[in-house]
């Protein structure tokens, strides 16, 4: 039987506001005050490090202007910037089978359908997280996966390349620990231009299939009481100006590794 769920498109948010926010909603859900929701958004240049990264992943060059935060998920480094659609589930995984393997297969399932919603054919390759495109010579990333559980209660999740400069992947980190790895995007695919917005509800169409959901949108200034005021300001405000370069602290708690 579907569920009801909220979904939230925000644009762009700092990562910062973002984290806040998903802990926020993720005691919501866990207490049973609001459903599972799902926050589709970008945002600002940021590097963020999950729990795994190692030494020698960071070769960011002077004066790049880009945040670069610890985080409290599993995995590696990665990057996010404009031209991304990032997926975060605050879901509460009683509902889904408590199988945290499942859940990171259906997120990878999720990708791969929104994927051929525009028409490309994308895949998992065992040993390795995230989604490729297979085509051609040499496999190239097209997505990434990071998540974490608390009590049954998923944040963080995924990363689509929809149309941005893959670059930074390779020239700024080590992307996810992997050496030589080949990096694309929707864009780079197709041989145009398209942007999140056009991706956006293939997105959540494949996200309600896999995990049977039913969305009710709910835009972010009519989300007063769901999160602390201050962030809700935040983030109903236009961004403006440079994202801030430097460090903050990941939360505690046990990251899952898929």
């Amino acid at each position: 039987m579907s569920r009801g769920a909220y979904l939230l498109n925000l644009g762009r948010v700092p990562y910062s506001h973002a984290w806040e926010l998903r802990r926020s909603l993720a005691a919501a859900v866990s207490q049973g005050a609001v459903p599972d929701t799902v926050l589709f958004l970008e945002h600002p240049p940021v590097i963020t490090l999950g729990r795994r990264t190692e030494e020698g992943e960071l070769h960011v060059p002077d004066g790049a202007a880009v945040e670069i935060l610890e985080t409290d998920r599993g995995g590696k480094s990665t990057y996010h910037g404009p031209g991304q659609l990032v997926c975060y589930p605050i879901l509460d995984l009683t509902r889904h089978g408590q199988d945290v393997k499942r859940y990171c297969r259906d997120l990878e399932e999720a990708l791969i359908r929104t994927l051929a919603g525009v028409e490309i054919e994308a895949t998992r390759i065992e040993g390795l997280t995230g989604i490729w495109v297979e085509s051609g010579p040499v496999p190239r990333k097209i997505a990434s996966i990071g998540v974490h559980i608390t009590k049954w209660v998923t944040t963080h999740g995924y990363a689509l390349n929809v149309d941005l400069d893959t670059a930074p992947f390779t020239e700024w980190i080590t992307a996810c620990g992997l050496e030589d790895a080949s990096f694309t995007t929707i864009a780079s695919e197709l041989g145009r231009t398209i942007s999140v917005e056009e991706v956006r509800p293939h997105a959540a169409d494949a996200f309600a299939e896999v995990f049977d959901l039913v969305f009710e949108d709910l835009p972010a200034e009519d989300g007063a009481g769901l999160w602390p005021q201050p962030i809700h300001a935040q983030l109903t405000a236009k961004p403006t100006g440079s994202p801030r370069t430097g460090t903050t602290q990941g939360v505690e708690q046990v990251p899952v590794t898929p």
